[in-house]
């Protein structure tokens, strides 16, 4: 249990945390939004680009030993980020960061899920959330008080212990398992393609450049066409036919845009304009998590008795209207007046969408495809964060700006709410496509025992376990 739930948390973490750390780095380097958004989706990219393929490389050569290649790779990694001289370093470090992730992050649950048994192992689970709920609320805490008492580097070099702990308790005390269905090849051309595709789409959104962000959807069209040909494919199109799976993960992709170009902007605003030290920063958001642990298995249970299109709809209206009073947020903005009601709003929204829509993903197909639908589901919600890091602030007018003009990066951070809030109304109108209940002994599992947190659904294992 500590070893899973300690390795995924670091890797879940550094997904988030950094943003606090965003204007100090800013400050060191000298660089510009451009650059801060390359330290972000450099993680993303290759976490959303190869955590099926983790997965499956996990299933096939043991997941125990995948998972302890992937944390000793995310220590060495974060250490090379702590280290770095330099922007180009630490954006390096990052997308090797985040192919240490895509290997233990798969692996956590999964190895959990092998080792207990099976009486337990709904406890287990649901205690395995719940401890990686109150990571995600400790964390950016943690990580503002890092950045103000010693340095943003202290954010990076704290996982290198953490680290080194999992891979003591792992080698001592956790199984080997695999997957009971025999793996007999990996779609590396798949894994390459969508990488090459994501980092091209990546590069072309942040530099504004149109023939270099039609090469990356052209190249994720190949994907899909690779796929389709593919006799073991990182995401099966026979998903795709059940027509709840394809609407959940529209859902998904639209929403996870906008909440994952929230949780960028509005770290960024509070330090940047409103003058929030990072410790501030990092405590503002605090009450969405605390929210989502309180309210995320009620709404579960709530969509399990009487479906899930109800919260799917309401919830991303209600977070939109959470973000409508975020606009309040600017200079000098008063916490308790200004910034508390926007965020309470925006998390009782995510508490109300979030396990709903990950029990439908699982509802949706068959129980043996259900843990690698909650996969696709994941990678789904990651690349929506990639693009949403990469687009927005271009999109808002702040492309090549640094951070020292807060009076026009308040201005984008408006523009930003709106178009956020505009996409989570076209996440709640893609959501009335749902027709009826989905019940399965997968979701009700899911809906009982388990927490989502925000930056992505619920990573089940690749083998539905």
């Amino acid at each position: 249990m500590v070893a899973t739930v300690l390795g995924s948390s670091i890797a879940m973490l550094d997904a988030t945390v950094v943003n606090v750390a965003l204007p100090q780095i800013g400050r060191d380097f000298d660089a510009g939004i451009d650059g801060l958004q390359w330290i972000v989706t450099g993680y993303t990219l290759t976490l959303a680009a190869f955590i099926l393929l983790g997965g499956a490389l996990g299933d096939r050569y043991g997941r125990r030993e995948v998972f302890l290649i992937g944390t000793v790779a995310f220590a060495i990694s974060s250490a090379a980020c702590g280290f770095a001289p330099n922007l180009t370093t630490l954006v390096a470090a990052r997308l090797v960061q985040g192919v240490a992730g895509a290997l233990l992050t798969p692996g956590s649950l999964a190895l959990l899920s092998a080792a207990i048994d099976p009486r337990d192992r709904g406890a287990a689970v649901g205690a395995w959330s719940g401890f990686g709920g109150i990571a995600a609320a400790v964390g950016p805490l943690l990580g503002g008080w890092l950045v103000d008492a010693v340095s943003w580097r202290a954010v990076f070099l704290l996982n290198i212990p953490v680290a080194a702990l999992v891979v003591a308790i792992t080698l001592a005390s956790v199984p080997e398992s695999r997957s009971a269905v025999r793996v007999t090849r990996l779609d590396i051309p798949g894994a390459a393609i969508i990488a090459i595709g994501l980092g091209t789409l990546t590069f072309g959104l942040i530099r504004a450049s149109t023939w270099v962000t039609a090469a990356g959807i052209a190249l994720i069209v190949a994907f899909v066409l690779v796929e389709m040909r593919s006799p073991e494919p990182l995401v099966p199109p026979r998903l795709f036919a059940s027509r709840l799976f394809s609407v959940t993960n529209a859902v998904t992709f639209v929403v996870y845009i906008a909440l994952s170009g929230v949780f960028f902007m509005l770290s960024l605003e509070l330090q940047v304009v409103a003058g929030y030290s990072p410790l501030a920063a990092g405590a503002a958001a605090l009450p969405i998590t605390i929210l989502m642990l309180a309210l995320s298995s009620k709404t579960g249970d709530w969509a399990q008795n009487h479906g899930a299109r109800i919260p799917m709809v309401f919830g991303p209206l209600i977070a939109a209207a959470g973000l409508l009073l975020l606009l309040r947020t600017g200079p000098h903005a008063n916490y308790l007046l200004d910034v508390l009601p926007g965020v309470i709003v925006f998390g009782i929204g995510l508490s109300v969408l979030v396990a709903p829509l990950t029990s439908t993903v699982l509802g949706s197909v068959s129980t043996d495809d259900a843990g690698i639908a909650s996969g696709v589901n994941n990678a789904v919600a990651r690349t929506s964060g990639l693009i949403a890091v990469a687009a927005l602030p271009a999109v808002v007018g702040l492309r090549g700006a640094g951070l020292s003009d807060a009076d026009k990066f308040d201005a984008g951070f408006t523009t930003a709410m709106w178009i956020c809030a505009g996409l989570l109304a076209a996440g709640a109108l893609a959501a009335t496509l749902i027709e009826k209940p989905e019940k399965s002994a997968k979701a009700a599992e899911v809906a009982h025992c388990s927490h989502c947190d925000v930056g992505a659904p619920l990573l089940a294992s690749q083998s539905g376990e």
